[in-house]
């Protein structure tokens, strides 16, 4: 990997890798002299938000990045496949797929993938650097702890960054090196720069805690005199990191360690893949949504709507919409979890909760920008006060909107969580998802979902 590659993949990811997946189905179109019509441009969008989620999942670029160009090229491939795995499942499900003209449907699956290689392999030889040789480089540790030695371990497993460690430099006693260190000690602190220069060093890797700043500082003045590359390994994995990037605000770099997924180019792809399958659901159940309407209201006596105070995104209040499946409406101090057999629940509202047809409104919330289709579901405001104090972290799950589903319901804590320990592992899962968001786990929740569903597993 050279330095130039990591903007380089950034720039294909966002931007040329969108413009290649949409762009040649429009070229296909026009190519076989066929009509683009509003079909066509369900599918181009489709298309490009599936791939997205597809090559998150196969990440070619970890390949890219380690030059294993074989690998690189099975990766595309692969990705692709998915991709078109899904947009035949979508279009067979739906009925679109008679709407779709074969020819243009084939060059397009057959074209993509090809111009995909060729621009990203094209881009990556004209950024190369032909004055960088390629030989293996020689790595030293500047402090020998858990995390150096981490990464040490994982350099030696990937052979083919062609770097190899020469070994660890600690100012303290032998007693207090960790266990585990395969490669030797060469020195203290002060030996440094000397043996950078005599054994022409390459890399240098500072793991360093924050308190040892001034060593630090007299370390990179004595190194000024060295050519070597010199990074710092933070020690900031000690924490429960949660979308950890780094950043930058006003020109200052800042290190972000609890941050939500949904930043940047992520939110914007996530709010518009809500609002198009939020937009469709609505247009297809609008039939069943007014016949539950009827029975919900002419079943028992109350609104067709009930409506609950829940947190939202950053802890704020929202009202989450729900068909009515009981006698009472509650959303005060003291909410009460409907139970297996609950005497509160409607004949008509039994049904709907074991369907999960009751949670349909909220597809509204999600239009309106409430709500997301796959998140942490939402808890009335009372829970939220009650378990915010025995739980660590549960605040957490509010960094993103609240979902219809999410990946504690599809990992069997769906329905009431009656005891502690339930609730302790239902915001596991909600905190996990926020840690490991791509579009892809979005699509795999949204497929568990209805598997779940279908089976009425902890629903009542």
């Amino acid at each position: 990997m050279t330095a130039n590659d990591i903007p380089l993949i950034s720039f294909f990811q966002r931007v040329v890798d969108p413009l290649i997946i949409m762009g040649t189905l429009y070229l296909c179109t026009m190519l076989l002299g066929m009509p683009f019509t509003g079909y066509e441009l369900v599918l181009m969008i489709l298309g490009h938000f599936i791939a997205a989620a597809a090559y998150q999942y196969v990440d070619p670029y970890q390949a890219w990045r380690s030059g294993r160009m074989s690998a690189y090229v099975r990766d595309v491939l692969m990705g692709w496949l998915l991709t078109i795995g899904f947009l035949v499942f979508i279009g067979a499900v739906s009925g679109m797929e008679r709407h779709y003209k074969q020819p243009v449907l084939l060059l397009w699956f057959a074209v993509t993938p090809l111009l995909l290689l060729l621009v990203h392999l094209g881009g990556r030889r004209l950024s190369a650097d032909p004055n960088q040789p390629d030989e293996v480089r020689s790595v030293v540790l500047i402090g020998a702890n858990a995390m150096s030695l981490k990464f040490a371990a994982n350099l030696g497993r990937n052979k083919h960054l062609r770097m190899r460690v020469a070994g660890y430099f600690d100012d303290r006693a032998e007693s207090r090196w960790p266990e585990g260190m395969e490669q030797p000690m060469l020195g203290g602190m002060a030996d440094i720069a000397a043996y950078v220069r005599e054994h022409n060093i390459k890399i240098i890797m500072i793991s360093q805690p924050v308190s040892a700043q001034p060593r630090i500082r007299k370390l990179l003045d004595e190194l000024q005199d060295t050519t070597a590359s010199v990074y710092f390994l933070p020690d900031i994995y000690v924490f429960d990191l949660m979308q950890a990037r780094f950043d930058t605000v006003c020109g200052m770099p800042v290190i972000a360690i609890c941050e939500s997924p949904f930043t940047g180019l992520n939110g914007i792809l996530k709010r518009f893949s809500d609002i198009v399958i939020a937009a469709l659901i609505q247009i297809m159940l609008l039939p069943v949504m007014l016949v539950i309407a009827i029975a919900v209201k002419v079943s028992s006596p109350g609104p067709i709507i009930f409506r609950q105070r829940r947190y939202g995104l950053n802890g704020e209040e929202i009202l989450v919409y729900k068909f009515r499946s009981m006698t009472v409406a509650e959303d005060g101090a003291k909410v009460v979890q409907a139970k297996k057999g609950d005497q509160r629940v409607t004949k008509v509202g039994a049904f709907l909760r074991k369907s999960s047809l009751d949670e349909l409104p909220q597809f509204i919330n999600v239009l309106q920008g409430r709500m997301s289709i796959v998140g942490p579901r939402p808890h009335a405001v009372a829970h939220n006060e009650q378990y915010r104090k025995l739980i660590k972290g549960y605040m957490l799950r509010h960094k993103v909107k609240p979902g219809i589903t999410g990946w504690a319901q599809v990992n069997g804590l769906r329905g009431e969580t009656d005891t502690l320990d339930k609730m302790e592992a239902r915001i596991d899962y909600d905190l996990d998802y926020l840690r490991k968001w791509s579009l892809w786990l979005d699509l795999w929740i949204i497929l568990r979902t209805v598997h779940v569903v279908a089976k009425r597993e902890n629903a009542h």
